[in-house]
């Protein structure tokens, strides 16, 4: 009798062992331990990060690869010619009946030194956001100087090596107290996403003996709500685009001369995008919104539940007439069509009395789930075709523009589709129960994130699903100067990461 209340002791403390409390064993451990947390992050934003150089990126792949061999990890470098390499990363778990990725992507957006107001490898600490007034101050000495408002300021602090050190620490918090992971865990640390991933895709077909046994994929990217709340979400739009040149005369002519005669190309460029919208910024070419796929009941609820945050964006971002009648997170569930770019001639001091010979657009498409990105680009150029032009793949020689009024050079950029997983599924809810001990009820859940993710090659080539974890600060700048991450936000991915990999 006395073996068998023993046995049900020892059950309820490996239990109690696995409920702790995660909030506050991570803040116990930050703590005592959160100025060498800061430490190691600072070294690991001070290895360059851009894709295409070679060099640096391998670093940061050898120095995560060989941080996480300290942490116990089984890790290796995955390789492609002149391609940076895949960090793969692998926990087993006794007993475990699902595995877990984390994809995470260790390269960043170049850099424009000149912008930035300190060098952006070199991570510096402000007391609080620049925005609101913060000045720089040291690094703090001990744990206690360190507050949830201040801020690291320095190129992917936010965007994406912030779940990295969370990771890496959440390793850390799991060992001090003796807690083991409850699901086999992969580690995906990926280093040209911000280059396009152009590799992404031969990566994940010549290792899928790593990859099949994955139950779900778990993208630690993006920011959290705008609200600043914390958020899971479920899907992002797909992207593509294109740029389009029209011409006028065969070169550019004074414009006290030809003006009233010549075509300004300038003018029929800008006919011709504003035909493409009306004037509450609905897209008017014909067939756009036709492959939408609707939302599932229960998009539809979590959707319902989102804060309205579309006054106080009008009142942060200076906008007194957002495009569209709906709230913000609906207009995200639309494909839309944004002008990147115009470009003819000079303004300002380079501004010259001509008529240019041709004006260029760049025209940026985001798709939404169901939307096809070579479809929606052939529905702008019949929309182009329409309005009078003649389309050429090539710069038109001179007959061809002697023969054709209006004439449109279209290049054609690549993509991917958008990708949506249901939340319905098995795995989604106890994700969303596990995440919501660390984020409380307050956790927004979001049927699809505004930016872009190739997604598409999890939830469609693998067939698996894949949920984003966002842990920066919404007004992070990620991709600008001065980018950043909120020390609290940090401290909230930590603890995000400890609560998923010590979920029953």
């Amino acid at each position: 009798m006395r073996s068998k209340i023993l046995a049900l002791v020892l059950a309820s403390l490996s239990f109690a062992a696995h409920s702790q409390d995660i909030k506050k064993l991570v803040d116990d451990y930050l703590n005592l331990n959160g100025v060498q947390v800061l430490n190691r992050y600072r070294a690991l934003l001070a290895i360059p990060n851009v894709a295409s150089d070679l060099p640096n990126i391998t670093k940061n792949a050898d120095y995560i690869k060989s941080r996480f061999e300290a942490a116990g990890v089984e890790m290796k470098l995955l390789t492609l010619p002149d391609t940076p390499p895949i960090v793969y990363g692998y926990i087993p778990a006794e007993g475990a009946t699902k595995t877990i990725a984390f994809y995470v992507h260790y390269d960043g957006q170049p850099v424009d030194k000149s912008q930035w107001s300190n060098d952006p490898w070199q991570a510096t600490y402000y007391s609080e956001a620049m925005f609101n007034g913060g000045e720089v101050i040291d690094f703090p000495r001990v744990a206690q100087d360190i507050k949830p408002d201040h801020r690291i300021y320095a190129r992917s602090a936010s965007d994406d090596k912030a779940p990295i050190i969370s990771l890496l620490t959440a390793l850390d918090v799991m060992k001090v107290n003796g807690l083991a992971a409850t699901s086999n865990i992969v580690f995906f640390f990926e280093g040209e996403e911000e280059a396009g991933s152009a590799k992404l895709r031969q990566y994940l077909q010549e290792n899928r003996s790593l990859i099949d046994p994955i139950d779900v994929w778990l993208f630690c990217d993006g920011p959290t709500h705008q609200s600043r709340k914390p958020q899971l979400v479920f899907g992002v739009r797909g992207v593509t685009g294109m740029e389009v040149t029209v011409y006028g005369a065969s070169r550019p002519l004074h414009s006290g001369h030809y003006g009233n005669w010549a075509p300004v190309p300038g003018q029929m460029l800008a006919q011709l995008v504003a035909s493409m919208k009306d004037a509450e910024g609905n897209v008017l070419i014909e067939g756009f919104y036709d492959d939408v796929e609707p939302l599932k009941r229960s998009e539809k609820k979590a959707l319902g539940a989102v804060p309205a945050i579309d006054e106080q964006l009008k009142q942060e971002l200076a906008v007194a007439d957002p495009e569209g009648t709906e709230p913000y997170s609906e207009r995200l569930l639309l494909p839309s069509l944004t002008i990147r770019g115009l470009s003819s001639g000079n303004t300002g001091a380079l501004a010259r009395n001509v008529v240019p010979a041709t004006a260029t657009v760049s025209i940026g498409l985001r798709l939404v789930k169901g939307v096809d990105p070579e479809k929606q680009k052939d529905l702008v150029e019949a929309h182009i075709k329409k309005q009078g032009y003649h389309i050429v793949r090539e710069v038109p020689d001179i007959e061809t523009r002697r023969q054709y009024p209006k004439i449109a050079l279209i290049t054609r950029g690549g993509g991917y589709p958008a990708a949506r997983t249901s939340m319905d599924t098995p795995i989604a809810k106890s994700i969303i129960n596990r995440a919501k001990t660390v984020a409380g009820e307050d956790l927004v859940l979001l049927p699809t994130l505004g930016g872009s993710l190739p997604l598409y090659l999890f939830t469609d080539m693998l067939d698996k699903p894949a949920i984003i974890v966002p842990i920066a600060n919404y007004d992070n700048n990620q991709h600008a100067a001065d980018e950043n991450i909120r020390i609290g936000n940090l401290w909230y991915g930590i603890k995000l990461m400890t609560a998923l990999m010590t979920m029953e």
